[in-house]
């Protein structure tokens, strides 16, 4: 029980504190480390194979799990019955393999190219086991334990609404299977690794160019005919 309670009530504070006040300090000290550090110049074809499935499928999932948490009822009113309920469950299967197959191809051309391997660090990788544990997590969860896009709204949900009301009630989740939980505590384990690794690129959404001044690009050539050249 003591372990239960700082897994589920205290270490999801503990994550979103490192996240909020180490993301803030890297972003004043350090703004241009706000990046992905992206490998795409050494290598474009093969990146798209990982990066597309990874980041489409996780943030359709993410955002389901966020709209089920944030409008329980009409989120219940939706998919209730047993036909949207199947449609949906299928929709999610399908998105969990194509996000795991993602994942897996980034670790995969990190592991087999030596250029890749040099600018890896050592959190990238912790990262990377990590992102790849919680998807295969996820996916095992949804095939096991049928219909959890219904009965996270009666565990995960009203667990999620007592942390945020800073009176955390672990009997909603406290007789899950250890993989549900797993799933949920290795959430707030990614969340904790924000500020320490390239995953903190994901609030670096560039929404100052809706305000920021156009920019006047001037080409300076000089034509093969001879136009432009200097006497």
């Amino acid at each position: 029980m003591v372990a239960e309670l700082f897994l589920f009530g205290v270490f999801p504070y503990v994550a979103f504190i490192l996240a909020v006040v180490v993301g803030l300090y890297r972003y004043f000290s350090d703004h241009f480390s706000y990046s992905s550090f992206s490998s795409q110049f050494f290598e474009n074809r093969q990146l798209f194979w990982g990066s597309v499935p990874w980041h489409y499928g996780i943030l359709i999932i993410l955002i389901g799990h966020l709209l089920a948490a944030l409008f329980p009822g009409t989120w219940a009113l939706l998919f209730g019955k047993p036909v949207q309920l199947a449609i949906l469950e299928v929709t999610g299967l399908a998105l969990g393999f194509l996000t795991l197959v993602g994942i897996g191809f980034l670790i995969f051309r990190r592991v087999m190219s030596p250029r890749l391997r040099v600018i890896t660090s050592v959190m990238d990788w912790i990262l990377l086991v990590d992102l790849l544990l919680q998807v295969a997590s996820g996916i095992y969860v949804a095939f096991t334990y049928r219909w959890g896009s219904f009965w996270y709204l009666y565990t995960a949900v009203p667990w999620l609404g007592s942390m945020v009301r800073l009176n955390p009630q672990l009997d909603f989740i406290s007789t899950l299977p250890w993989m549900v939980k797993f799933h949920f505590f290795n959430g707030f384990v990614l969340i904790s690794l924000f500020p320490f690794t390239r995953l903190i690129h994901i609030f670096t959404v560039p929404i100052t160019y809706l305000w920021r001044p156009f920019e006047v690009v001037i080409w300076n050539r000089r034509d093969r005919l001879g136009v432009g050249k200097r006497p």
